[in-house]
């Protein structure tokens, strides 16, 4: 089992802006890898993709020693560069040739907190993610509802680029309502060459009050648009812990999945992270 979507971070020696307001107060305290191997051993995971917090290569450089002295735990680190950087081949070259470069597999930009809706139609952005495909990496989309149709061009636009969509792109689950989230999720997912994560859910939800039927629409209606070889779970530990502990979110992912192939839940929960991030064996 692969868990394609955690972070660690360290409140003591890294300001993170992401975590202001007393809503996430819970979070602003160090997560390790110690912390990590307790959650997944308990949860039956045995790999793991780290995936970027900050809009820093600093951060990327200390995954991935990190993944690198994890013993085989972090299979994967999804970094941060800068797409728009005129040398952002020559940054992810560095990172790539660099200690635990080979765990590379991807790269994130919040594009969420992006202004502009259409951010990822940029020239200059195309151009940097059109360097992280050629450098054999997938990129991840963190996008919301309104950015989705951008989302769904550049994929098109790019089609020798891997995308995986983060968190589903967050649908509106506490408020129940599924449009215009459904139909930009069908559009997006006509292109072969995104995939997306189960993951991120519950806090979409009400983090107090949350429970499966409420969540299953949501996740059955990416499970129809995607189908499961392009689906792959993801705890988004510890972020979850605002309205979930980590083996609530495999077992949430596990009754959601229900009524999947023994094929389509192994495609799901290993092949297709295994497959999309290249991970090593």
């Amino acid at each position: 089992m692969i868990d394609a979507h955690h972070h660690l971070w360290d409140t003591t020696r890294r300001h993170y802006p992401w975590m202001a307001g007393e809503a996430l107060a819970p979070l602003r305290r160090p997560y390790g890898i110690d912390d990590l191997r307790r959650e997944t051993a308990a949860a039956g995971v045995e790999r793991t993709v780290l995936v970027q917090t900050v809009a820093a290569v600093e951060e990327t450089e200390e995954f991935l020693a990190t993944a690198a002295a994890s013993d085989g735990l972090i299979a994967g680190v999804v970094g941060w560069v800068d797409l728009t950087d005129p040398g952002v081949a020559d940054v992810l070259m560095r990172l790539r040739t660099g200690p635990g470069g080979e765990l590379l597999v991807g790269v994130r930009h919040p594009v969420q907190d992006e202004e502009d809706p259409a951010w990822l139609a940029r020239p200059d952005v195309r151009h940097g993610i059109r360097a992280v495909g050629q450098a054999g990496l997938a990129y991840d989309l963190l996008v919301l509802t309104p950015q989705l149709p951008a989302a769904r061009d550049v994929v098109r636009d790019l089609p020798g680029v891997r995308f995986v969509l983060d968190h589903a792109a967050k649908p509106p689950i506490a408020s129940g309502v599924t449009e215009p989230w459904a139909s930009e999720i069908k559009a997006l997912a006509e292109s072969p060459n995104v995939t997306c994560k189960l993951s991120g859910l519950v806090t979409e939800a009400t983090w107090t009050d949350w429970d499966a039927p409420r969540i299953a629409p949501y996740a059955d209606h990416v499970l129809s648009c995607f189908g499961a070889d392009r689906v792959m779970f993801g705890s988004d530990w510890p972020v979850c812990e605002l309205a979930a502990t980590y083996t609530q979110v495999t077992d949430l992912a596990h009754h959601l999945t229900t009524n999947l192939t023994r094929s389509e839940h192994t495609q799901l929960f290993t092949t297709t992270a295994r497959t999309v991030y290249e991970l090593p064996a």
